[in-house]
């Protein structure tokens, strides 16, 4: 954070890098498992970075101005680690020791909410990348609606760290595309270019010009021929920090495990421990003590805690400014506020539309974009997109404007085609706080987002994914658009709710519940066609939802049959449950648009909805049964698909596969007179 230095500099700054490097790899040999040869060798890009340029307060890591530091190799933890510990975080030496160990604070790849100082989760190569560009968009964001000429409130910088296999990662490309085209300047990435990977020398599968490839994509590419000299690495990034128009890529020549005799360069350095024998040789190499363990020299920890002093002052200083903008602008200081620490506008749902039959028939992915616009009235942090698909997701914030490089206050954002990266990037969003992100694309291409789906939801970030065209009623498309096994596939991630509506106002109250939950992602699963809006009068609201499951229908005081329903096909059930009653059939019918929910219930409110005694039971639902069977049970029917769908009208399609109310009569029918 400071450019000044002790008369012997540079002899301190090799015994800080040089302790770095021990402590990484004496960490993972103790663990007997890990990665020594990346942090060994951007040890002196982590240093320079953490003690001379990073704005952080290692004493309040979620101080909001603050620098943010994404390792995108998630691998290389222990220099992640070994800064913390160094500069003053809650992580001790005992932490370090304990590295990969059961109820420690140093897991085997960083871990958000986990550890303190660590901003997001990493390890899935690339994902870290695309985070950062999130987070540099929430920054930009942020800064444009709430700067003004004499206050300067927002002002940090995204840095990343990342590697040859993340650049190899197809996400990559996408997010960097996305942020040279955004003129993403406060974001910077130090590439490790070590030139080695898994496998061995990265010539065997990455000889791209990597340089041309940035620049191509519009970044401000600078180039460090020795990762080693503190001077040049300093240089790089002071003159990244000076560039106002592109994000920039500092390309560091790197050796993996640097300094070690027989491993340096090595592909053998990569994921296992070096070796008590070759650590020492390393150690003697390195001028280090050879019998020490885990040793950190007082000048060491003297010099690199003065982060400590230097964060607190920075930290000071902004909030004096934060102080004299909230006396200038206190609502717009308390609107800010609220949306850092993820606070609703009082009465933010007052306005939400309501839908009756009397409107007529109506797409749950059309309604959901007239609730999006309602809320974005009062909710103005909302802010999000699609994958190139926002009129047929209905995803465009009608009272904004796109956010691009000359209009960052728009809340729009166009992702273009790049599922995976828009996933991770409203990630980065999320954990950057202040803002609340959204994303949109059909649900067939939740396959091409499943990582960062599953890294939001092992992070527990609130982030909404609007996914339409939800099931073989998309049509003629064919079954390259029609998504049968998606909706299981997404119920399988734990933490990640999944609430398929059946209609409009099941529709406004599932965006009621992914606005207020920020315990994890909710997955919206909405319909192309139109669906009928549920007379309610003599039936349970559609607030209900809440609960998972929600019975809809009864026909009598002890029903005889359950017929359970899901989506675009509630109101087929409806439909049969009417003939079933004119038959003589007491028949209840249950709306179960989120089996999480349901299953967060209690026993006796599922026991009330699906009581035990009841065994027939109709599962109806346009996806693969799987997961469906726990409440048919054993006796129970399943009308799902059992393959892919066709190319033929949605109407058409529904028929053929069995979604009908005459199929579910006639299965009715047979399970009660077995």
């Amino acid at each position: 954070m400071t450019d000044g230095t002790s008369e012997n500099s540079n002899d301190l700054d090799l015994i800080c890098i040089n302790t770095i490097r021990s402590l990484s790899m004496e960490a993972v040999q103790k663990a007997n498992s890990g990665h020594p040869g990346a942090p060994m060798g951007l040890a002196p890009a982590a240093y320079t970075l953490w003690t001379r340029i990073l704005k952080h307060n290692p004493a309040n890591p979620d101080w909001f101005n603050r620098d943010r530091f994404v390792l995108s190799g998630g691998h290389a933890s222990m220099l992640l680690y070994s800064m913390l510990y160094l500069t003053g975080y809650d992580l001790s030496l005992d932490d370090i020791k304990n590295f990969r160990q059961w109820g420690s604070k140093t897991p085997g790849h960083p871990e958000y909410r986990h550890t303190p100082g660590v901003e997001t989760t990493t390890g899935p190569l690339g994902q870290g990348f695309a985070n950062g560009v999130g987070m540099a968009m929430a920054e930009r964001h942020l800064a444009a609606c709430h700067n003004t000429k004499d206050h300067e409130i927002i002002d940090h910088h995204t840095f990343v760290v990342c590697g040859d296999g993340d650049l190899m990662e197809g996400i990559t490309s996408e997010a960097a595309s996305l942020a040279g085209h955004l003129g993403l300047s406060k974001l910077i990435c130090i590439y490790d270019d070590n030139k080695i990977s898994i496998e061995g020398s990265t010539s065997i599968a990455f000889t791209e010009d990597v340089a041309a490839r940035f620049k191509s994509y519009n970044w401000h590419v600078l180039k460090v021929e020795d990762g080693n000299s503190v001077d040049e690495i300093l240089k790089a990034l002071k003159k990244a920090k000076a560039e106002k128009k592109k994000p920039s890529l500092i390309m560091l020549r790197t050796h993996i495990a640097y300094g070690s005799p027989n491993k340096q360069d090595s592909a053998e350095a990569h994921g296992a421990p070096l070796g008590e024998d070759e650590i020492r040789l390393t150690k003697k190499n390195l001028g280090c003590s050879e019998d020490s363990v885990f040793c950190v020299p007082d000048d060491t920890l003297r010099f690199c805690r003065k982060c400590l002093e230097t964060g607190k002052k920075a930290e000071s200083k902004w909030l004096r400014k934060f102080k004299a903008y909230k006396k200038e602008f206190p609502d717009f200081a308390a609107k800010l506020t609220d949306a850092i620490n993820g606070k609703l506008p009082e009465e933010w749902d007052a306005g939400l539309p309501s839908f009756s039959e009397k409107d007529g028939a109506v797409a749950t992915r059309s309604a959901s974009g007239k609730i999006l616009n309602a809320i974005a009235e009062k909710v103005t942090n909302l802010m999000g997109g699609s994958a190139d698909l926002a009129p047929s997701n209905n995803t465009i914030i009608k009272n904004s404007c796109d956010f691009q490089k000359e209009s960052y206050h728009g809340r729009n954002i166009r992702f273009g085609v790049r599922e995976h990266a828009m996933g991770a990037i409203l990630s980065g969003m999320a954990l950057h706080s202040g803002v609340r992100p959204f994303g949109g694309t059909f649900l067939v291409f939740a396959d091409y987002m499943r990582p960062s789906i599953r890294l939001a939801a092992l992070m527990k970030l609130p982030v909404v994914y609007v996914f339409t065209h939800d099931s073989i009623a998309v049509g003629e498309d064919g079954p390259t658009h029609q998504p049968v096994e998606h909706l299981c596939s997404l119920r399988a991630i734990p933490g990640l709710t999944v609430i398929r509506p059946a209609d409009a106002n099941e529709t406004k109250e599932a965006w009621r519940y992914a606005m207020t939950n920020t315990g994890g992602p909710v997955a919206l699963i909405l319909s192309r066609q139109n669906l009928p809006v549920i007379e309610r009068t003599e039936s349970n609201p559609a607030s209900l939802l809440e609960n998972g499951a929600y019975i809809l229908f009864d026909s009598g005081s002890k029903p005889s049959l359950i017929v359970m329903a899901t989506g675009s096909e509630v109101h087929i059930a409806l439909e049969a449950a009417k003939s079933l009653t004119a038959k003589g059939v007491s028949v209840r019918v249950v709306s179960m648009p989120s089996l999480e929910l349901f299953e967060n219930s209690s026993a006796e409110y599922k026991e009330k909805i699906l009581p035990h005694e009841i065994s027939n039971r109709i599962a109806v639902e346009a996806g693969i049964p799987m997961g469906l069977e726990r409440y048919t049970r054993d006796k129970g029917e399943i009308i799902g698909m059992t393959g892919f769908g066709a190319s033929a009208p949605g109407g058409t399609l529904m028929k053929i596969y069995g979604f009908t109310a005459d199929n579910i009569v006639q299965k009715a029918m047979k399970l009660i007179q077995q």
